[in-house]
């Protein structure tokens, strides 16, 4: 039983779980599973009590079963109790005064990261201001290699996502080609299908490795496919850079994508085994998104942004290049409007760089949800401040193929130029020598004649 006392009244709470939903910011989700508080008034109460709670409790307090969910083993079982020590005799409170002190520098937070759990990082994010999320962020540095380097400071990598509704491979191409002449790609060129056939998913592996092999660009690739799709294709011996998977917080959800632990695993050891990486071998890239549990009854009575951020518990134990959170993807249901996805877009790349995870972001919304493009510049802007890893191009910032609003080529440049941050070093020399951009990282006109060009024509560079 948790308490706190407000005004003369006093607001009790059941358990940890409860504690947790009560505390958390007001989100549409949340009210739809029933947990949410009933009141500012309870929901600061919650804070209060919520930050007077030690930070050991959670690794004993556990808010989904262990004997019921492999998610939660994984948590406990893979603890690091050796980086929790310099942090175990703080509480949620005095964690959150912790991270903002400049005790809290960047290599401090790297040796504490492992002995962070998920619960543990969505606590303290409840007691967090915008601003609070974005300070300790932006102090977290996590860098990760396949075919060049990504997440160093000062730099922003864009995935570069080329979508068609019929998964025509002339179109793919064309959005390719118009995103690397933008500067986009050095996260991943990667393609959400529309069709699941194995032989037209071996065409667009086949596709997108003859043009990172031909122009010998540092940058991998990935078609979005379901993990088992990606295994037969290993067999077969498709070029496949990097595993691609859905993932959440709970066994129940991961049953609900068809996935557990083990399959994720064999998945990880048959793309290391091709040895594809030149320069690292992070090889698995993963998709979370707040909303993902409660969708498919999974969250055991959990709030989704906790359920969300042990998401980031799975992903931080496959060791992966990429993960980003489709933020307002799932819809207003989970997310109503802007300032709820704002919030959420923040907290998630606050506790996955928190547990030591290359969050990236698709700042994003459907086209039912109370938000508009200038929210998405709002969080955009944000993340970027933050230090966010990379972020989405679409042609236009209009997915054709999965019929929602993310972010363009244009948003990478206008971030880019704002703030001044680069590319992957690999990929900005790259594009140096193909004369898409000048010595100092501006876009060059494009001429007819440009050897990516005449490839989309068919004609030899």
């Amino acid at each position: 039983m948790y308490q706190a006392t407000l005004s003369r009244r006093s607001y009790r709470f059941s358990d940890l779980r409860q504690l947790m939903a009560k505390a958390s910011p007001a989100r549409s989700g949340d009210y739809l599973a029933e947990v949410a508080a009933d009141s500012a008034e309870e929901r600061m109460a919650a804070r209060i009590a919520l930050a007077e709670v030690p930070l050991k409790t959670f690794l004993q307090q556990l808010l989904v079963p262990y004997e019921q969910d492999e998610v939660t083993r994984l948590i406990i079982d893979s603890h690091d109790a050796l980086a929790f020590a310099p942090i175990s005799h703080l509480t949620v409170g005095d964690f959150r005064d912790w991270l903002l002190s400049e005790q809290a520098d960047s290599a401090m937070l790297a040796r504490v990261a492992a002995g962070i759990t998920p619960e543990m990082a969505a606590a303290v994010s409840k007691l967090m201001r915008n601003q609070d999320l974005i300070l300790v962020a932006k102090k977290c540095r996590v860098i990760t290699r396949f075919r060049n380097t990504i997440g160093l400071p000062g730099h922003l990598s864009v995935r570069l996502q080329p979508n068609h509704p019929t998964d025509s491979l002339q179109g793919i191409a064309a959005s390719m080609l118009d995103g690397l002449l933008y500067g986009s790609g050095d996260a991943v060129v990667g393609i959400n299908p529309a069709s699941d056939s194995l032989p037209l998913l071996e065409k667009l592996n086949y596709m997108l490795d003859d043009v990172i092999q031909r122009f010998a660009i540092p940058t991998q690739s990935c078609v979005l496919t379901h993990v088992t799709n990606t295994l037969r294709l290993i067999e077969r011996g498709a070029p496949v850079d990097l595993v691609f998977q859905s993932i959440a917080g709970t066994e129940a959800a991961n049953s609900g994508f068809g996935i557990n632990l083990a399959l994720l695993a064999e998945a990880q050891q048959a793309a290391l085994s091709l040895n594809r990486g030149t320069l690292g071998h992070n090889v698995m890239y993963f998709e979370t998104g707040q909303g993902s549990c409660l969708s498919s009854n999974a969250h055991h009575g959990v709030d989704q942004q906790t359920c969300e951020a042990r998401a980031y518990a799975v992903a931080r134990h496959f060791s992966p290049l990429l993960i980003n959170t489709v933020v307002g993807f799932i819809g207003p249901e989970y997310l109503y409007d802007g300032k709820q996805i704002i919030r959420a877009g923040l907290e998630d790349h606050f506790c996955g760089k928190l547990l030591g995870l290359p969050l990236g972001c698709d700042v994003c919304y459907t086209n039912h949800a109370e938000a508009d493009q200038d929210d998405m510049d709002t969080l955009l802007t944000l993340l970027a401040t933050a230090g966010l890893t990379f972020l989405i191009g679409v042609p236009g910032a209009d997915d054709i193929m999965l019929n929602y609003q993310s972010t363009s080529f244009h948003d990478a440049l206008y971030i880019r130029e704002l703030l001044g941050l680069k590319h992957a070093p690999e990929f900005a020399d790259w594009l140096t020598k193909m004369h898409i951009t000048d010595d100092l990282g501006r876009l060059r006109d494009t001429a007819a004649n440009h050897p990516l060009l005449l490839a989309l024509q068919g004609e030899q560079p």
